[in-house]
């Protein structure tokens, strides 16, 4: 069984939701290159983890069309 990730529940939580994303993102390119080699693995992988939930709700919001109800968990 899939479990859905629907924290999205309209376009304003969707474009900062995208946005917060593109920080993060940012955020690891700076580490990259910034931090120690040995480092960088643990510095990344929460990053990495919350950009991989975010995106997921993302595709979770943008795959249930605009007439389908909003789920009561999320609303």
């Amino acid at each position: 069984m899939v479990q859905q990730c629907l924290a999205i529940a309209n376009d304003d939580e969707l474009k900062g939701t995208r946005k917060r994303i593109a920080y993060f993102e940012d955020l690891l390119a700076q580490m990259r290159v910034a931090a120690r080699a040995d480092l960088f693995p643990n510095m990344a992988s929460g990053y990495r983890a919350e950009i991989e939930k975010m995106q997921r709700e993302v595709l979770e919001y943008l795959t249930r069309h605009a007439s389908q109800p909003i789920p009561a968990d999320v609303a």
